[in-house]
C-alpha cells in the first residue's frame, strides 16, 4: 500500500510539472523590441477614436497600423474618421469639446497653431519624454526634425510625417534626352535652357491658381540656402529688416531670371496644382515644384515608362549645400481625450522602424525618423531612398527648420503668406521685377509692423 501510494504520488506529480511546463511555454514567451505580445492589451482597453486625413498619401499606412493595433490590443475598439473632409465633418465634435482621441493633423481645415491657442491639444511634453525607440535611444531624439516645443518647452504634437519641397522630373526621359539633374541654380538654368532649346517646351511649371506651390517648393528653399533659418523665419514673420536684405533681392532676381529666358509655362496662372502636374507628366513641362505626395496622388494618370525624379530646389550657388525645408505633419491627442492611455499606445505603437519602412511603402513619403534605412525594401521607389540617403547623410544637404510663430506673429505670418502669393503670380508672369516684389513685400511687413 506504502509503494502504491507513493508512485500514485509520483505519477500526479510528474503530470502536474508537466501541466506548468505547458502552461509557461504557451504564455511567458516575451514581446521583442518591448512590444506588448501579441493578443495582449496590456492593461489597454475601451473605445478609441482616431481622425485622419485622407489626401495625397492615401489611408493604406493607416489601415494597417489600425489593424495591428487591434491585433496586439485586442480590448481596444478602434473608430475610425477619416477621409478627404474629414476636418470639415469633424469640427462641431471639436468645437462642442468632444473631439476624438488622437488626430492627424494634414489636410484643409487643419491648422495645429489654432487648435493649441484654442486649448484642444494635450500638452504630452511629460510623456514623450520617456517614449524609446527599440533600440533604447529617446523618441524625442530620434526625430529628422525636431518635435516643435512652445509655450516654454511645452510640446503639443509629435512630428509624424517628414515630406518637404522640391523639384521633380522624369529620370527615363533625362536619360534618353542626355539631360543631366541640376545641383545648383547655374546647372538648373543651363537644364531648363537645353532643355527648351531640345524639347521645344517651356521648362518649369506650377499652379498659379495655388500660388504657395512655389513658394513653399522655390522661394522658401532659395531663402534659406541664401540666409539660413533665421532669414527664412524672419521673413515668414514680416521682419522688415528681413526683406530688405541683399540676400532676399539676390533669390529673387534669380527668379526674374528664370521669367526673362522664358522658361516658365505662360498658362500657369490659370492651372490648378492638378492640371500643371498632369501637364507635366504628358511631358508639355519638364520641372514643377511640388511635395513628397506627387507620385502617390498622380499614380492613376502617370504614363507607364514615366520614371520619378526629385531633388531638393535648386537655387543654391555653387559650391553651396541644396537646402531642404521640412514640411511636416504632425499626430496629437486630444486635450478633451476619453481614452488618453490608449491613444498614447497607439502613438507608440507606430513611431517603430516597421511602421516607418510600412509608411514609405504605401504613402511615398518618409516617417520623420532617423537611420531608417530603406534601401533594402523593393517596395519604397528609389526616388524616396534617394531623398532618405542625403536626408541621413549630412553634407549632401542641408535641412533649416521653418518654426511656428507664437503671440501676434501669427497674424502678421498669415498676412506675410497672403500678400507673398499675389506677388509670386506677378513676377512669374513678368508684371513686375526683382526690385518691385522686394520693394512690395517690405511695404506690406511695414504695414503690418504699425511701420
Amino acid at each position: 500500500m506504502f509503494f502504491k501510494r507513493s508512485w500514485l504520488i509520483m505519477i500526479a506529480s510528474i503530470l502536474l510539472f508537466a501541466l506548468v511546463g505547458c502552461s509557461n511555454e504557451t504564455t511567458s514567451e516575451e514581446p521583442k523590441n518591448g512590444e506588448p505580445k501579441q493578443g495582449s492589451s496590456d492593461g489597454v482597453s475601451g473605445d478609441l477614436e482616431v481622425q485622419y486625413f485622407v489626401g495625397g498619401y492615401g489611408d493604406e499606412f493607416w489601415k494597417k497600423a489600425i489593424e495591428d493595433f487591434k491585433g496586439t490590443y485586442p480590448d481596444v475598439n478602434v473608430i475610425e474618421h477619416a477621409g478627404p473632409d474629414i476636418n470639415t465633418e469633424m469640427n462641431t465634435r471639436w468645437i462642442s469639446n468632444d473631439p476624438p482621441d488622437v488626430v492627424y493633423i494634414d489636410g484643409n481645415g487643419a491648422n495645429e497653431t489654432q487648435m493649441i491657442a484654442d486649448g484642444q491639444l494635450m500638452d504630452i511634453s511629460e510623456w514623450a519624454k520617456n517614449i524609446k525607440m527599440e533600440d533604447g535611444t529617446p523618441l524625442l531624439q530620434s526625430f529628422i526634425s525636431p518635435a516643435e516645443e512652445l509655450d516654454g518647452g511645452k510640446i503639443y504634437s509629435l512630428p509624424l510625417v517628414f515630406d518637404t519641397w522640391g523639384v521633380w522630373y522624369d529620370s527615363t526621359w533625362f536619360e534618353k534626352q542626355g539631360w543631366e539633374a541640376p545641383t545648383d541654380f547655374d546647372s538648373w538654368m543651363e537644364s531648363m535652357k537645353q532643355i527648351k532649346k531640345d524639347a521645344d517646351i517651356s521648362p518649369f511649371n506650377t499652379t498659379g491658381q495655388y500660388a504657395q506651390y512655389f513658394q513653399r517648393g522655390v522661394l522658401y528653399p532659395a531663402f534659406a540656402a541664401a540666409g539660413g533659418e533665421e532669414l527664412l523665419n524672419d521673413l515668414s514673420n514680416g521682419v522688415i529688416e528681413a526683406w530688405e536684405s541683399e540676400e532676399v533681392l539676390k533669390v529673387m532676381k534669380k527668379v526674374q531670371a528664370i521669367v526673362d529666358a522664358d522658361l516658365v509655362d505662360s498658362g500657369f496662372a490659370a492651372y490648378n496644382h492638378t492640371q500643371s502636374q498632369m501637364n507635366f507628366l504628358l511631358h508639355k513641362n519638364a520641372y514643377i515644384p511640388v511635395g513628397f505626395w506627387l507620385p502617390n496622388e498622380m499614380e492613376k494618370d502617370t504614363p507607364k515608362d514615366f520614371k520619378f525624379g526629385f531633388v531638393p530646389t535648386p537655387m543654391n550657388d555653387t559650391g553651396d549645400a541644396m537646402a531642404l525645408v521640412p514640411d511636416i505633419r504632425t499626430v496629437a491627442i486630444a486635450k478633451e481625450a476619453d481614452n488618453p492611455e490608449a491613444a498614447k499606445a497607439f502613438l507608440e505603437f507606430i513611431f517603430t522602424e516597421k511602421y516607418a519602412q510600412k509608411f514609405a511603402e504605401t504613402t511615398g513619403a518618409i516617417m520623420n525618423l532617423k537611420n531608417v534605412d530603406l534601401s533594402a525594401n523593393n517596395n519604397v521607389p528609389e526616388f524616396l531612398k534617394g531623398i532618405n540617403d542625403m536626408i541621413n547623410n549630412p553634407g549632401q544637404i542641408e535641412i533649416h527648420q521653418r518654426n511656428t510663430p507664437e503671440g501676434d506673429e501669427q497674424d502678421i505670418a498669415v498676412e506675410i503668406t497672403a500678400e507673398i502669393k499675389l506677388q509670386i503670380v506677378d513676377i512669374l508672369m513678368g508684371r513686375i521685377s526683382a526690385e518691385e516684389f522686394v520693394e512690395n513685400m517690405t511695404k506690406k511687413a511695414k504695414e503690418l509692423r504699425g511701420n
